[in-house]
């Protein structure tokens, strides 16, 4: 439980977070009653008249996409908002006409199939959303009821302006006010896993004129006014003002409880209901995420637009043949075709009116050639894509024990995407590195200390080819003596109450009370060791209060308005409690980059301590606080080229009257209920955090994961390129950069740099506008003078390195394609001081103007708008809670794991899927074809060749399992093997297995093949005795020996095409061919008005005849042995990559260095320009030429 005091305690200065509350005298700048900030809550009067007339939405929740009402409207919009399920649609209806060339019900069973199964998976789906949503509304949580009592309510029923109380462990019903608490201080903790993944606990301050609000009787009389912004999606901004008793009274974030947070370590709390329902700030934020699809989903449409139009042109056709033969059965009143009876025949066939009949006939082709789209291909799909994520999230080698997580792939409709991946677009704090910071090293007073090396510094050396000596002695002596976690640091001089010797001791012991004191940490002692452990906000705050700790500084209790640690006094030894009055906390901020606390120690000064960023803070150091600057200023330096992430450390005295004049406007810009209050807040702490005296840096380590640079190495020889996006200094990145093996010895840096250019213009430009421009124009030449650096450097590897100002032009719409260019003729990019919106727009430059597929990956908030951006998001969820993760597509849980995820599930993925939907085209070309020859054999009269449940039955039971077999278990070469030689990626990059070369084979494969089915079986049986008694064959036999003819091909087709046969390929291949027989069986002993023409003709027609089993076999090796010498000879003399592979395997020569060197040669894949392989080919290229010039 953290450490607090029970005590009530009257405080003259503000509490945590929130300054002095203003009196009603206070003049304000308000937008209340306005456009945004209409909100108005009449506090424990819900049923009042005034706010009966607001009519705010109750608390009941729905997530689920219908209702009863709408499921059916919706749904059913839906499934014909595809194409081809609105064709098969409209001839279902046509069905029902005369024109259809089969029965209505044959035509709909299908489709009514094919919806069904993805209506009950919507239905199941939402039936769990339903499902969470009565157990959410129906949980209860006690509300005042007017008498002084509160008792459960459910959630439900809740209104706006509701007294609840929460106890502990319990949720927040909906987004509160805190009144009060359990502590006297009327403070709280709470856990935001829910809202942004994050598990360290905030701490929520009440307001003073609340706080004594805390038993239940207390609420009998008690009635307030809330006025505050309207409902919106910002989970960290608030903005309002709480009218009691004549007085107005700021709001902020930190008196706002959200829904679905968790009350911990606090035994109650008191609020009142400002948002319900889905106007709280966790609904507003539940908007569903951007739609991506596929590429080769998106080439899939346009298949089966091309085979819609080929069945357009095919109706045509056959439909302009039949009127004109139509036209001429009657000629000079005779009759030419005299056995069809012209003259008393239908519309539908009256010579009189041939362009009607043909008309008519068109629509009669429109139907019968439908089996041309495969009307379970998106089912099959679905299907494949389920089966193929669970894979992936059963793969064991992307498993991370230590936290316990799997990977997981939060959608399966981009499964295909991983294997055709260009670009990836990394974050680095927490995505290459490990988010879990140590304190290394620090600067005090002009002096360096600390002496641990980095895994960077490590890596440095081992480029120069230096050692350094007391690597492995300094490990082992940190092993010895440091066993904390967020401290890695050792330097005598200082440790163990050392300090006190150092000649400038008074600065070391300011720098360590900073460290104790900024910071908005919260203690949590251990009840039984005592032992004291912090929830932070960031990793690095956690590092700096621990370091405090461990260098003699103990942060041990936080209240609202004081912070306690235990000093080591130098005078006596032994540690003293030092007490500190909280005054204000200016928070951090992406813009401003710094965060500050004023405070009031035990003798009474005013103190401003803060710490930020040094490109924000050595501006602000007054004249007379520099004495360290130079010597400071050089220490970042080294560090960040060491790979460590730097804080700048500064202070000063204020006066009290300073003081006085800055509270009073920081509460009047606090208590602006405006849009831009925000902005006047910045805008008064910018004026106060100013004439500071500095006292040092703080550098920490932010270590590589396990397995970077071989994954990066691998990806790398993939042929997949690599871009950083980074927030971090330019030092550190590119240090980084080396460290994971983008950047190497030799390789020529294009470095753009608003700091180098800052320096040379800032005399020279004496506006703001001003230096833009000649940014923008320095920026333009660099980019420029990249690009014939570029286009000379055909061999020698190139690197980008841009910091965040100049990115702000390079990505203006003038120069972004000169950018994107210059970009991409380089082997590695590294964007530094990158916001997060800058990371959004240059991985959509990426995505928009290349073309290719980009993947982009980060762990943080700050990373969710590329995530969204890129094709594909991978999330990871680490230190920086999990919003990234729930704004990905996949998340897992290291870098690492990407190679994987890519190199062996993408690329089956994108071949599975690619291979499916090839054959599915190529089954149902055979089979549209054989209709469409048959039409053409009987003069386009619209008679089918098949029984109508044949049609029916074919993409269902007799030609789908096989091909979702393939879809999901095919493997072309083993995993061992996809990263023996990750070459083999760039089949899917470039698409050589879905490319319209290959589709256009596969489409003439099909017409091939009905054509020779069709032909041969006509030939054959077309005058020949067929049964025993010399009888030739009929209409329905001749059906169903083509149709038998067709099951065999595309299913040995279907054999030939597998590479990794298991048994379930061999019951799904050999099954369909056993269930079409048993069909005929069972289809064929039912009465003749239901089987029709299938009435008995397997039993007592073809089983018996030997023809049958003849031209079954004949037909099915003739036509399927011009493509097995296709195969053949491509396999000889024109091989694919994975086709090397397998012969390599075959022949045992796998595990051959020369055969694998050989076959990496002769791969798609360009020359591989970054990586450990990159470098030490590099090296040896360098040490030959040296050898030849000797």
């Amino acid at each position: 439980m953290t450490t607090t005091t029970r005590k009530k305690k009257k405080h003259h200065f503000g509490r945590i977070h929130v300054s002095n509350e203003s009196d009603s005298n206070l003049s304000v700048p308000l937008l209340a009653g306005g456009p945004g900030f209409s909100r108005t809550v009449y506090c424990n009067d819900p049923e009042c008249l005034e706010a009966g007339q607001l009519r705010y939405k109750n608390n009941y929740v729905r997530t689920t996409k219908y209702t009863i009402a709408t499921f059916l409207p919706k749904s059913l919009f839906e499934q014909f908002r595809r194409v081809a399920n609105l064709y098969f649609l409209v001839c279902a209806l046509l069905s029902f006409t005369p024109l259809s060339p089969y029965s209505a019900l044959s035509n709909v069973v299908p489709l009514v199939v094919v919806v069904a199964a993805t209506m009950g998976k919507e239905i199941v789906e939402d039936w769990r959303r339903k499902m969470q949503d009565i157990k959410m509304n129906n949980r209860k949580v006690k509300a005042h009821r007017g008498d002084g009592t509160f008792e459960p309510k459910k959630w439900r029923d809740l209104r706006v302006g509701d007294i609840v109380k929460v106890e502990k462990d319990e949720f927040f019903p909906a987004d509160l006010i805190l009144f009060s608490s359990s502590y006297e201080e009327a403070i709280c903790y709470v856990e935001t896993t829910n809202l942004d993944g994050e598990t360290n606990l905030k701490l929520k301050p009440a307001l003073e004129a609340t706080s004594g609000l805390n038993e239940d009787s207390l609420f009998i009389d008690f009635k307030a006014i809330v006025r505050c912004e309207d409902p919106n999606a910002n989970l960290y901004t608030f903005i309002g003002s709480l009218y009691l008793e004549d007085c107005q009274l700021p709001l902020s974030p930190q008196q706002l409880l959200l829904r679905d947070s968790k009350l911990r370590n606090t035994d109650y709390v008191y609020g009142v209901v400002i948002f319900t329902g889905h106007d709280t700030k966790v609904m507003q934020n539940s908007t569903a995420p951007p739609s991506k699809r596929s590429k080769i989903e998106r080439r899939t449409d346009k298949i089966v637009y091309f085979l819609f139009s080929m069945l357009v042109l095919m109706s045509t056709i056959g439909s302009i043949y039949f009127g004109i033969e139509t036209g001429m059965d009657i000629e000079d009143g005779a009759m030419t075709r005299w056995y069809l009876r012209p003259d008393i025949t239908t519309i539908y066939y009256d010579p009189t009116k041939p362009a009607l009949a043909a008309i008519l006939h068109f629509l009669t082709a429109f139907m019968l050639y439908g089996y041309l789209i495969p009307i379970s291909l998106y089912v099959s799909i679905e299907i494949v894509k389920v089966l193929q994520s669970v894979f992936i999230n059963n793969d064991i080698h992307m498993y991370h024990e230590e936290s316990d997580t799997p990977a997981r792939a939060r959608t399966s409709n981009l499964n295909e995407e991983l294997g055709q991946v260009d670009t990836i677009l990394s974050d680095k704090t927490g995505t290459l590195t490990c988010n879990s910071m140590e304190f290394i090293k620090c600067s005090i007073a002009g002096v360096a200390y600390g002496q641990g090396v980095t895994e960077v510094e490590k890596a440095m050396a081992r480029r120069k080819g230096e050692e350094l000596d007391d690597e492995d002695n300094q490990d082992n002596e940190l092993k010895q003596f440091v066993s904390v976690k967020g401290y890695n640091f050792i330097d005598e001089r200082i440790v163990d109450g050392n300090w006190v010797n150092e000649p400038r001791a008074d600065v070391i012991q300011k720098f360590l009370q900073l460290l104790a004191i900024c910071h908005t940490a919260i203690p949590d002692v251990d009840e039984e060791t005592r032992n004291i452990s912090y929830e932070a906000e960031s990793p690095d705050e956690a590092a700096f209060v621990i370091a405090a700790r461990e260098l003699g500084f103990e942060f041990c209790e936080r209240t609202q308005s004081s912070i306690s640690f235990l000093e080591f006094d130098p005078t006596t030894g032994e540690k003293v409690k030092r007490v500190y009055t909280l005054l204000n906390i200016i928070e951090f901020s992406s813009s401003r980059k710094r965060m500050s606390v004023i405070v009031q120690n035990e003798e009474g000064k005013l103190l401003l301590l803060c710490k930020g960023a040094d490109s924000v803070m050595f501006e602000r150091l007054a004249e007379d606080g520099r004495e360290f600057e130079q010597q400071t200023r050089s220490h970042i330096n080294e560090y960040a080229e060491a790979g460590l992430r730097t804080l700048i450390l500064a202070y000063r005295e204020v006066e009290e009257s300073e003081y006085k004049e800055f509270n009073e406007a920081f509460m009047e810009a606090k208590s602006s209920v405006s849009a831009d209050r925000d902005e006047l807040v910045d805008q008064v702490a910018d004026q106060f955090e100013r004439n500071l005296i500095l006292l040092g840096a703080t550098a920490v380590e932010d270590k590589l994961q396990n397995g970077v640079p071989e994954c990066i190495d691998k990806l790398a020889q993939a042929g997949i390129k690599l871009w950083v996006l980074t927030g971090d200094k330019m030092e550190t990145a590119i240090n980084i950069g080396y460290a994971c093996s983008l950047l190497r010895e030799g390789m020529k840096q294009i470095i753009i740099s608003s700091e180098m250019h800052e320096r040379k213009t800032l005399e020279k430009a004496s506006d703001k506008s001003a230096m833009d421009d000649a940014l923008k124009a320095s920026v333009l030449h660099h980019i420029t003078e990249g690009k014939e650096l570029a286009s000379r450097e055909s061999t020698d590897a190139l690197a980008l390195i841009i910091d965040g100002k100049s990115l702000a032009h390079a990505l203006e719409d003038d120069v972004k394609d000169m950018f994107l260019d210059l970009a991409l003729a380089c082997a590695s990019v590294i964007c530094c001081r990158s916001s997060p919106k800058q990371k959004a727009l240059v991985t959509r430059l990426v995505k928009h103007k290349t073309g290719a597929t980009t993947l982009a990956i980060g762990d943080g908030a700050n990373d969710v708008g590329m995530l969204q951006e890129a094709d594909i998001g991978v999330g990871i969820s680490g230190s920086e809670g999990m919003q990234a993760v729930m704004s990905s597509d996949i998340a897992i849980a290291q870098f690492r794991f990407l190679e994987r995820l890519l190199l062996i599930h993408g690329h089956w993925c994108y071949r599975r899927i690619a291979s499916m939907i090839c054959y599915f085209f190529y089954k149902n070309i055979v089979f549209g074809f054989t209709l469409f020859y048959f039409e053409a054999y009987t003069s386009f009269s619209g008679q089918t060749a098949y029984n109508d449940w044949y049609l029916s039955f074919y993409n269902i039971f007799f030609t789908s399992l096989p091909v979702i077999a393939l879809g999901v278990f095919d493997q072309d070469v083993s995993s061992k093997l996809c990263l023996k030689f990750p070459q083999l990626y760039q089949e899917g990059v470039q698409n050589v297995i879905f490319n319209w070369r290959r589709i256009i084979g596969w489409s003439f494969n099909g017409i091939f093949s009905a054509t020779s089915v069709f032909y041969f079986c006509v030939y054959a049986m077309e005058s020949q005795a067929f049964r025993g008694g010399g009888e030739v064959v009929g209409f329905e036999i001749l059906g169903t020996v083509l149709y038998t003819c067709v099951v065999w091909v595309v299913n040995a087709q279907m054999a030939l095409a597998i590479n990794y046969f298991t048994y379930i390929q061999h019951l799904f291949i050999f099954g369909s061919l056993a269930v079409w027989y048993l069909f005929l069986v069972a289809y064929g002993a039912m009465d003749p008005d239901i089987s029709t023409t299938a009435y008995q003709v397997f039993v007592e027609a073809c089983a018996p005849s030997a023809s049958f089993w003849l031209i079954t076999l004949f037909v099915m090796f003739s036509t399927l042995v011009p493509y097995s010498i296709y195969a053949a000879v491509q396999l000889q003399f024109f091989p694919m990559y994975h086709q090397m592979i397998q012969l390599i395997e075959a022949n045992g020569q796998s595990e051959d260095l020369e055969f694998s060197l050989m076959l990496q040669q002769r791969s798609l894949t360009p020359p591989t320009l970054v990586g450990c392989t990159a470098r030490l080919e590099a090296k040896n290229s360098s040490f030959s030429e040296s050898r030849q010039e000797e």
